[in-house]
């Protein structure tokens, strides 16, 4: 699989499926000496924005308990322009894919509607009591797929 594959070729059209975004200020220790956002910076933002996307979803309490944790199983960057310091930045979230114990989430990080990069990761539903996988709670797969609709893989 070549990089940025979970993009498709057309890449206004992936990111048109998005159906959940938030705004992001940069803050000045996320840049480097040039005033670029420095490339961990990126993983934060993934992070804050899965977060945002289950709370709106209202799956905190399905996906992060005592009784069950979500922890990223993999996740990557495509860094495909810059992004600076006073950018007006926001980040696009989606469930692309519903597995039993894993969620794929795609990430689309974008300045005035212009991608600037994107990503991917898995998160894996583990059962605390034994350090397993566990099964998506059917409340949780069920808002999921009437939030992402028919492009939701499964």
């Amino acid at each position: 699989m070549s990089k940025g594959a979970f993009m498709g070729e057309d890449r206004q059209a992936w990111l048109d499926s998005f159906s959940f975004s938030i705004p992001l200020k940069i803050r000045y220790c996320e840049t480097d000496m040039l005033g670029h956002v420095n490339n961990v910076s990126y993983f934060m933002y993934f992070e804050q924005g899965r977060i945002e996307y289950f709370e709106n979803l209202e799956l905190t309490e399905d996906l992060f308990s005592q009784k069950n944790v979500s922890v990223v199983a993999d996740l990557e960057c495509q860094y495909l322009d810059q992004i600076y310091l006073k950018d007006a930045l926001r980040l696009h979230v989606k469930t692309a894919r519903l597995g039993r114990s894993s969620i794929d989430i795609h990430y689309a990080l974008t300045v005035d509607g212009k991608l600037k990069a994107s990503g991917r990761g898995a998160i894996v539903l583990i059962d605390t009591a034994g350090g397993r996988p566990t099964p998506i709670p059917e409340r949780a797969r069920e808002a999921i797929r009437r939030f992402e609709g028919p492009r939701l893989e499964e």
